[in-house]
């Protein structure tokens, strides 16, 4: 059985991930959460995840003794576990694209991801139209997510970027989220990709765990004040 490690649904996008994926593709895992309080070292998190994860940060998959501690690395563990399943694009062009996109993913879009951190629960566009209006880097990225889906969706025809539902898609899954969060501008065709994102049966799963966890953290909400919510 495999465990993953995962921090606060509402905040965690590196944890979405991996979680998505899994959900969505039938894996079976068993969810360890471990609740966001601080990141400082002796903080209760670093206390839990630590003996887990030589990082000291989540998410983490257990297998037996085996421990995976990046997203990536795991999307690629599971891919090569579960042949059958189709994690990746069956064709070795399509792989290579569907394996840069997640690597850029992986590495890039810091605008973005720096002034919009996931908030599943929250809904901030008036925060979002002052973003896109003041942050040149937050156009940047969403021009570049723009083109990228652009050309995924055109070449593959949908309903996902490479067709049938993939590691991209899960890896994508949190930027989704922070797009609808924020209200940022999109194009229709970007925005239905959005819309059939959120609408997966894995991602629905994490957004409502997410909404259940009624957890406010001061040190993750830096536009809302406590009280402030929905």
């Amino acid at each position: 059985m495999f465990k993953l490690y995962i921090g606060n649904k509402n905040y965690s996008s590196w944890s979405m991930r991996p979680w998505v994926l899994m959900r969505q593709a039938g894996i079976d895992f068993e969810e360890v959460l471990v609740r966001f309080d601080s990141f400082d070292a002796g903080s209760e998190f670093k206390r839990r995840i630590g003996p887990v994860s030589p990082t000291g940060k989540v998410p983490a998959l257990v297998h037996g003794d085996l421990v995976v501690w990046d997203t990536l690395a795991i999307a690629e563990y599971l891919a090569e576990r579960f042949p059958d399943r189709a994690l990746w694009p069956a064709e070795a062009r399509a792989r290579a694209v569907a394996r840069s996109a997640c690597a850029e993913m992986h590495s890039g879009f810091s605008a973005l991801r720096g002034a919009c951190p996931m908030n599943v629960e929250a809904r901030l566009p008036e925060v979002g139209a002052l973003i896109w209006r003041d942050k040149p880097g937050v156009r940047a990225d969403v021009e570049r997510l723009v083109a990228l889906w652009t050309q995924l969706l055109d070449t593959h025809g949908g309903p996902m970027l490479f067709g049938a539902f993939s590691i991209a898609d899960a890896f994508f899954a949190p930027m989704c989220m922070r797009l609808a969060t924020y209200a940022l501008p999109l194009p229709p065709q970007i925005a239905a990709y959005v819309d059939r994102v959120h609408a997966l049966p894995g991602v629905q799963d994490w957004v409502q765990g997410a909404l259940a966890e009624n957890d406010f953290l001061d040190f993750e909400e830096p536009y809302r004040l406590r009280g402030e919510r929905g």
